[in-house]
């Protein structure tokens, strides 16, 4: 791909409106467009890498057995006043009506639909567990949207719901996505810490917020630094092996602003291993037992012709806010690069040569090494203006490349100026920077 064929309108300078390292990026590099207030069209650019990080949840929710259908992003108000929350939720909820004059919303959340849908088709206790998801558009009518996709009123999500028989089964299904997560934000490089948290208007009794530290979130939170070395390594799907994960994480005290008690804290946590900060919320878990499955008649037939109402538990990823929380923890605003993880970046690789009007040979250089990338399935924009280097390097470090092929005079036979950003250049063949870019993606 030719950068003067791509839909890439970058700017010189970061937009005024934009406060926050992600917002600038993003209009920056033409990732973004806003439409009206919170809400904006994926350009291109900021559309890939919002699909890359899709297919990574996606992959980690199937490896746990859930089953992905698809919502509707319009709802009708019944199922939610049989929950008794379409009046609850407040205004943050967008009410319509059609032309019959019934009452529809734009769905904030999926709980009532989908509960909606398991009582139409489940009714024996042999079919549980279940676990659906879906990956969806969601709107919420923000008071103050700002900060970007970081806090707007359209946005992306991934929202899964569990299904079961009993409160033990049902703990056995949470702690599957809470696996599901950690291993989700390690693929993308981000170390997500689960803290407990409110419920909010989802409602329940047991929820954890997966937390990524940044100065620019709008979580506070309190934790001890000793729970950054733990890891899920080994972890396998089975009761005691989750549990003993999940015990092991709540064993360090680690809260939001919504659950901090100072004495608590204070009296769990050394001061030395105190650390107060601010973080972005990029997935949040919770358990509800039977908040929706008993306003909503949800109930299975149970040996001996009982009947019980199944226990439910909801886990949301925010697909798209996660484009803008990668942006803030990789970005580095004072030399503006950006630092993609190569599991989401728009490109493997930027090949950059130096062209002028008398001398196309290093952009014939560039066509061929694309040439021997596409073979390997890599992925590569060629800079293809007549910009100069300097220009040239600014604008692949903004958009974001993990790697970079510089062709310019000192380019000598098979030897090849290759660069990883961050590091220093080296000079090697394309079979060696092929086999250095492979080793990378399939670590991921």
């Amino acid at each position: 791909m030719y950068i003067s064929q791509s839909f890439i309108p970058i700017l010189k300078n970061n937009p005024s409106e934009a406060k926050i390292k992600s917002h600038q990026l993003m209009l920056r590099v033409g990732m973004i467009k806003q439409s009206s207030a919170g809400i904006y069209s994926w350009l291109p650019l900021g559309f890939k890498v919002m699909k890359k990080i899709e297919q990574i949840v996606r992959e980690e929710q199937n490896k746990i057995g859930a089953q992905e259908i698809l919502m509707p992003t319009i709802q009708s108000s019944e199922i939610w006043k049989e929950s008794g929350r379409y009046e609850d939720y407040g205004e943050e909820m967008l009410r319509i009506k059609d032309r019959q004059n019934r009452e529809m919303l734009y769905g904030p959340t999926n709980e009532e639909l989908v509960t909606d849908i398991f009582r139409a088709s489940v009714k024996s206790y042999k079919s549980l567990p279940q676990l659906l998801y879906h990956i969806q558009w969601k709107f919420r009518d923000e008071i103050r949207p700002r900060f970007g996709i970081m806090r707007c009123r359209e946005f992306y999500m991934k929202d899964a719901y569990s299904f079961d028989i009993s409160d033990e089964e049902a703990l056995f299904s949470y702690n599957k996505f809470f696996l599901s997560y950690l291993k989700t934000f390690k693929r993308l490089d981000l170390t997500a810490i689960p803290m407990a948290a409110d419920t909010g208007p989802i409602g329940g009794n047991l929820s954890h917020e997966f937390i990524i530290l940044a100065e620019t979130g709008e979580s506070k939170i309190f934790t001890d630094k000793r729970i950054f070395d733990l890891n899920s390594d080994g972890t396998k799907l089975e009761k005691k092996s989750l549990d003993d994960l999940r015990k092991k994480y709540e064993e360090f005290y680690s809260v939001t602003d919504e659950k901090f008690n100072k004495d608590e804290f204070e009296k769990k946590v050394s001061e030395t291993n105190r650390l107060k900060t601010k973080g972005i919320e990029v997935g949040h878990i919770f358990y509800f037992g039977d908040k929706y499955s008993k306003p909503m008649g949800a109930s299975v037939d149970l040996p001996g012709g009982k009947k019980d109402f199944v226990k439910m538990g909801s886990y949301g990823i925010g697909v798209s806010r996660l484009v803008g929380a990668i942006i803030e923890a990789k970005y580095d605003e004072k030399n503006e690069i950006m630092k993609w993880p190569i599991s989401v970046a728009p490109y493997d690789i930027g090949i950059i040569p130096m062209i002028n009007k008398n001398d196309n040979s290093a952009l014939e250089k560039a066509n061929k090494i694309n040439s021997e990338l596409e073979k390997n399935y890599i992925d590569a924009i060629i800079d293809d203006t007549d910009e100069n280097f300097s220009s040239k390097i600014k604008k692949m470090n903004l958009i974001g490349s993990p790697f970079q092929i510089i062709i310019g005079k000192q380019t000598d036979g098979d030897l090849i100026e290759f660069k990883e950003v961050g590091k220093e250049a080296q000079k090697l063949k394309i079979a060696e920077i092929i086999k250095k870019i492979k080793e990378q993606k399939e670590k991921n």
